[in-house]
């Protein structure tokens, strides 16, 4: 690396495969400087904390972390471009400049690319090839009026039918699985036949959770037999769907093996990260339609970027283009807004559920979580401090020994039901009443103390046996997908003894299909004890209670996003421990993450 520089010493500033990466760059790029060199560490690290680029205005002239200097912002690019490490887009270089002063590792330049062309072209439609009869006669079966114009709904699945590329976005119990069931209903009516549809979820939990309400559905809807019976009942993990190829971390499907599906649905898709996104519409035949559905405004994916919120753009999806507006009102009668003339033919694409069928008018945790989405942090802590709503409370933290002693006592009253079940399938509906959620995993107010907490708690009162690693009541969380048990990330399980093994221990998770199975503790992959869980954890599961602990500091990981995400987890309470000052200005932080792919669809 020009035998001169090395990054080996910027230990601690930056990660170590930051710094390797930088060395390797340098090496191989004999024109390379050291500026060059700190802008490959930037990028690595972004990569690493969820973003996709690194916008380098915002680190020219500054002082890095390492100590060293940035330099101007017109000075770093044109070094960069030099170098021979970086290029413009369409080059074949290591890293990617572009014209905004965005720097990219090349392959995540390529998958925004990618995603933005399948985006843009799948969202194009033509109203002349439309048979408007047969939409008008099928709408009307489907969605039988409801006294709401727009019944929003009913505009979702017609969005869905007409074009390759389609997203329903709306806040829990908005009706999003209801409104997938008869979009997938109205397609095959008007295809005639039977279609290859698959039907899938980031993770296993979220799989499973739609792959019930799914079956719940399909008898309640007015179509011929043949559609029912050609709506998938099997829900997929994307791994899954995608398969696994030869090399570590590659798909099976892709464009030079394509999916054999007709038509793709991602439950969940706040979940799915770019490379991911990418991997699957690279891995879609041309004429095949993929159909995104999830809460824009949850957490982002824990890897790099945030797909779905810059699909939906940033309040750019509010409206339907003047064109397709008329086309809605032709075919369904319904009267949308607009977004006036010249507006972008994406925002045609996205329908946003506004109405919520789970929580009532005077919901306290819908009202609270409607304020935290609008920024509202102030009126959100008085109503949760108000004592007005018995679904919707704050407290303040205690401090760490008096935190200690209240949770402790709670986690008693609430887990000792769940504890004491009889059968499986009982401890899993228990299991499921109330969950502990954490900003955190480490420290005193994380998720991994809170969880050694409550067992100690629990096996002070006889309740389970902590002192041996897997006891009876144990609650695990599965964080990485296993194929060959069977086990997915988000999956969870209960240990129990079983009878049919002689009364030794087995892990019970709830089968795709309905039923349970045990499992060998032996035979479970990466796993841990979830008492309590992240918030970024809980994204696809669902609780009758939650207490979301929320650590001191303004320095202490809260958004908007997070608090939000949380909330929406419960349906019947919600319970907040944290400091006034802090919920108030976390709801005023917003997760930002560097991406160019909302520029590329929304100019």
């Amino acid at each position: 690396m020009n035998g001169e520089f090395s990054f080996q010493e910027s230990e601690g500033a930056f990660s170590p495969l930051a710094r390797r990466f930088a060395d390797l760059l340098l090496r191989l790029s004999p024109g390379a400087s050291r500026e060059a060199g700190l802008a490959a560490m930037l990028v690595s690290r972004e990569v690493d904390r969820g973003n996709v680029c690194v916008e380098l205005k915002k680190y020219a002239s500054t002082v890095l972390e390492n100590g060293e200097s940035a330099p101007p912002f017109g000075e770093w690019t044109r070094i960069l471009l030099e170098s021979g490490v970086a290029g413009e887009p369409g080059e074949w270089k290591p890293l990617i400049l572009d014209a905004k002063g965005r720097l990219y590792l090349r392959r995540y330049h390529e998958y925004e690319t990618s995603l933005a062309r399948f985006v843009g072209e799948g969202s194009c439609f033509n109203p002349s090839g439309a048979d408007t009869a047969l939409l008008k006669a099928s709408l009307g079966r489907l969605f039988p009026a409801s006294g709401e114009n727009p019944d929003l709904q009913r505009v979702a699945a017609l969005v869905c039918a007409t074009r390759r590329f389609s997203v329903i976005s709306g806040g829990p119990g908005t009706g999003k699985t209801h409104t997938v069931v008869k979009a997938l209903a109205l397609i095959l009516e008007l295809n005639g036949r039977p279609l290859k549809i698959a039907v899938c979820a980031p993770t296993g939990k979220a799989a499973g959770r739609l792959g019930e309400a799914i079956r719940a559905t399909v008898g309640g809807i007015d179509c011929p037999e043949w559609v029912k019976n050609a709506i998938p009942r099997e829900v997929f993990t994307l791994h899954r769907l995608l398969g696994f190829g030869n090399l570590a971390g590659s798909f099976a499907h892709g464009p030079e093996n394509t999916l054999a599906h007709d038509l793709v649905v991602v439950d969940e898709a706040s979940m799915v990260d770019l490379p991911l996104m990418a991997h699957l519409a690279g891995a879609l035949k041309g004429s095949a339609k993929l159909m995104l559905v999830g809460d824009r405004d949850q957490l982002a994916s824990v890897e790099a970027g945030a797909v779905l919120g810059d699909i939906c753009g940033a309040g750019g999806a509010e409206g339907f283009t003047p064109r397709f507006a008329g086309f809605i009102r032709e075919v369904s009668g319904d009267g949308v807004e607009t977004t006036g003339e010249g507006g972008n033919s994406l925002s045609d694409a996205i329908t946003i559920l506004r109405k919520s069928y789970r929580f009532k008018v005077d919901s306290g945790i819908g009202e609270c979580a409607g304020a935290v989405n609008r920024g509202d942090g102030e009126g959100a802590l008085a109503l949760l401090s108000s004592g007005s709503r018995e679904d919707a409370v704050f407290e303040e933290l205690p401090p760490v020994a008096g935190f200690h002693r209240k949770l402790s006592a709670l986690a008693l009253l609430k887990f000792e039901k769940f504890l004491r079940s009889k059968t499986p399938g009982e401890a899993l509906a228990e299991f499921s009443s109330w969950r502990v959620l954490c900003a955190l995993r480490k420290g005193p107010y994380g998720v991994e103390d809170i969880n050694s907490l409550i067992e100690r708690a629990l096996s002070s009162r006889g309740l389970i046996d902590s002192q041996k690693r897997w006891y009876a009541g144990r609650p695990v969380l599965i964080t990485r997908n296993d194929y060959n048990a069977g086990l997915f990330n988000g999956d969870v399980g209960v240990t129990m003894s079983d009878p049919e093994a002689g009364g030794e221990l087995r892990v019970f998770f709830q089968s795709p299909g309905g039923g349970l199975r045990g499992l060998h503790p032996a035979r479970l992959g990466e796993h841990e004890t979830v008492f309590a869980m992240t918030v970024h954890k809980s994204q696809g599961s669902e609780f009758e209670e939650i207490l979301l602990v929320l650590p001191p500091g303004e320095r202490a990981g809260i958004t908007r996003e997070l608090l939000y995400t949380a909330m929406t987890r419960a349906k019947r309470k919600v319970e907040v421990w944290g400091e006034g000052d802090s919920f108030v200005s976390g709801v005023k932080k917003r997760v930002e993450r560097s991406s160019g792919l909302r520029d590329a669809l929304w100019g």
